[in-house]
C-alpha cells in the first residue's frame, strides 16, 4: 500500500512539473490582453479620439444579403435625385439599431420620390398643351369667320333663333358646317376675347356694308304669319305692303322695304305657303306638275343601283355620232337650197318690187329696202334698222353691230363694227373688216343664224342702169 501511494504522489509531482509552464504561459497572454483594453479604455475615455482603422488593399469577398442590396440601391437613386454625397457612418455595435432605423427611412423617403414625378409631369404638359391650342383656335377662327360674317349670324339667330335654319338659310363668305356655326356662336356668347376682337372688327364695317347685309335677314315666323293673310287670288301692290309695314313696326326687321315684303310674299305664293293655299295632290296617270312632284315619283332604291359603265359608254358614242349627223346636215341645207333654186329656176316668194335683200332667220325675216342698213341690238336711247334681239338671246351682240352696204355694181358687202366676230359661211370676219355676201350665205352673229337672199331680178335691173350709166 505504501509503495501504491507513494507511486502516486511521484506521478501527480511530474505531471504538475509538466503543467506548469503551460498554465504560467496562458496566464501572462490573459494579463497582456487585459492589459491592452485598459489602456485602449483610458484612451476612449480620456482623449475621446477615435483610433486609425488598418485598411489593406485587398477585397474583401462577403456575402451580402437581400436588404442590404435593395438599400445600398435606393441610397444611390436618393443620393441621385437630391444631389448630395452618401455618408456612411462607422459602425459600431452599438450603433445597429440607429443604423436600421436610417435605412428605412431612406426607403421610404426614396420610394415615394417616383409617384410624384409621375404625377406632375402630364399637369404641366396638358397645361402647355392648352395654352398652345388656344391661340391657334383663335387665330383660326378669326381668318375664317368675317366681320360681315358674324353680323350675318346675329341677325339670323335673333330672327330665327334656330341655327339648323341659320346654317340652311344663311350665304355665308364661306361654306360652314352646322357644327362651325354652333361653335363660333358660342364662342360669341362665352368666350370674352373673341367676342371682343368680333366686336371691334364689326364696329369698324362701312354703314354701307351693315346696310346690305341687314337687307339679307332671315324672315321670322311672325313676319310670314302676316304675309301668309295676304290673298293668293289678289294681285297686290306695293302700297298694301306699305300698309302692313306702318301697321306693325314692332313686327318686321328695321330694313324691311315694301319691296322686300312683295319678293318674299310672291315664294310663299310660289310654295303654296300662304293661308288660302293648299297643296295640289299628285295626278295618277297624269303628267307630274312640278319637279319636287317629279321628285317624289322618283325610285330612291333604282337611284342606288349600280351603274353600268359599258351602256353608259355605248349610249355617249352614239350620241355623238347623232350630233355630228345633224350639224353635217345643218352645214348641207344652204347648199341643197342653192341646187333647188338653180333647178327649179323660180325666184324666192319672200320679195316684192321694192326689197333688195332679206335676212331669214328661224322666228324673224327682215327685209332690206334702202342700200344702206345697220345690224344690232335695238335700245331706248339708240335705234337701229335691223334688231337681231327679236330672232333670240342677243345679249353678246353689240348695238352697232354691223352695215349691209350696196354697191353701184350690184355686189352686197358687211362690215363689222361690233366686238365680236361675224362669221359668213363659216369664215370669221374680225371686228374693223368687210367681206362680201353672195345669194343664200349663211352669216351667224353670236349665236344667231342667217341665211342673206338676194332679189336677183330686181339686182340685173340695177346694174343695167348703171351700165346705161356709164356708157352715156
Amino acid at each position: 500500500m505504501e509503495k501504491d501511494v507513494k507511486a502516486g504522489i511521484s506521478s501527480g509531482v511530474a505531471a504538475e512539473a509538466v503543467a506548469g509552464p503551460l498554465v504560467t504561459q496562458s496566464r501572462s497572454e490573459d494579463e497582456e490582453s487585459t492589459a491592452v483594453k485598459r489602456t485602449a479604455a483610458q484612451a476612449f475615455s480620456g482623449a475621446g479620439i477615435i483610433p486609425k482603422r488598418r485598411s489593406s488593399s485587398r477585397s474583401i469577398k462577403r456575402k451580402k444579403f437581400d436588404d442590404e442590396l435593395v438599400e445600398s440601391s435606393l441610397a444611390k437613386s436618393t443620393s441621385r435625385v437630391k444631389g448630395q454625397p452618401v455618408i456612411e457612418p462607422i459602425r459600431y455595435p452599438g450603433n445597429d439599431l440607429a443604423s436600421s432605423d436610417k435605412k428605412k427611412g431612406l426607403k421610404s423617403g426614396s420610394s415615394l420620390t417616383p409617384p410624384l414625378t409621375m404625377v406632375i409631369a402630364p399637369s404641366s404638359m396638358t397645361k402647355r398643351m392648352k395654352r398652345n391650342k388656344q391661340p391657334l383656335q383663335i387665330t383660326k377662327d378669326l381668318g375664317r369667320w368675317k366681320p360681315t360674317d358674324d353680323l350675318l349670324l346675329i341677325n339670323a339667330v335673333l330672327q330665327t333663333t334656330d341655327l339648323t335654319s341659320v346654317h340652311m338659310g344663311v350665304k355665308f363668305s364661306c361654306r360652314f358646317t352646322l357644327r362651325e356655326i354652333q361653335e363660333r356662336w358660342y364662342a360669341l356668347l362665352y368666350d370674352p376675347v373673341i367676342s371682343k376682337l368680333a366686336w371691334q372688327a364689326m364696329r369698324q364695317l362701312h354703314p354701307e356694308a351693315i346696310a346690305a347685309i341687314q337687307s339679307k335677314a332671315l324672315f321670322s315666323q311672325t313676319e310670314e304669319a302676316l304675309l301668309a293673310k295676304i290673298s293668293s287670288s289678289s294681285q297686290p301692290k306695293l302700297e298694301v305692303f306699305q300698309d302692313l309695314l306702318n301697321k306693325h313696326p314692332n313686327v318686321f326687321y328695321p330694313s324691311r322695304t315694301a319691296k322686300n315684303l312683295m319678293v318674299h310674299w310672291q315664294l310663299l305664293k310660289q310654295y303654296y305657303l300662304l293661308e288660302d293655299q293648299s297643296v295640289h295632290p299628285l295626278p295618277k296617270g297624269e303628267q307630274v306638275l312640278n319637279f319636287s312632284d317629279a321628285e317624289q315619283v322618283v325610285d330612291d332604291a333604282k337611284l342606288k343601283d349600280s351603274r353600268d359603265e359599258v351602256l353608259e359608254h355605248e349610249l355617249m358614242i352614239a350620241d355623238r355620232h347623232q350630233k355630228r349627223e345633224i350639224r353635217q346636215l345643218e352645214q348641207e341645207l344652204p347648199r341643197w337650197q342653192v341646187l333647188v333654186d338653180s333647178i327649179t329656176g323660180m325666184n324666192s316668194p319672200d320679195f316684192d318690187n321694192q326689197t333688195l335683200a332679206a335676212l331669214r332667220g328661224r322666228m324673224v325675216r327682215y327685209l332690206m329696202r334702202s342700200r344702206e342698213i345697220t345690224l344690232g341690238r335695238a335700245t331706248k336711247d339708240k335705234q337701229i334698222d335691223v334688231d337681231l334681239s327679236l330672232e333670240g338671246p342677243a345679249w353678246k351682240i353689240s348695238r352697232k353691230q354691223g352695215i349691209i352696204k350696196l354697191k353701184n355694181n350690184g355686189d352686197f358687202f358687211i362690215a363689222n363694227e361690233g366686238r365680236r366676230p361675224i362669221y359668213i359661211d363659216g369664215r370669221p370676219v374680225l371686228s374693223g373688216n368687210k367681206w362680201k355676201l353672195n345669194n343664200n350665205s349663211v352669216m351667224e352673229i353670236a349665236g344667231l343664224r342667217f341665211v342673206f337672199l338676194i332679189n336677183q331680178e330686181l339686182i340685173s335691173l340695177i346694174k343695167a342702169e348703171a351700165a346705161k350709166m356709164n356708157q352715156s
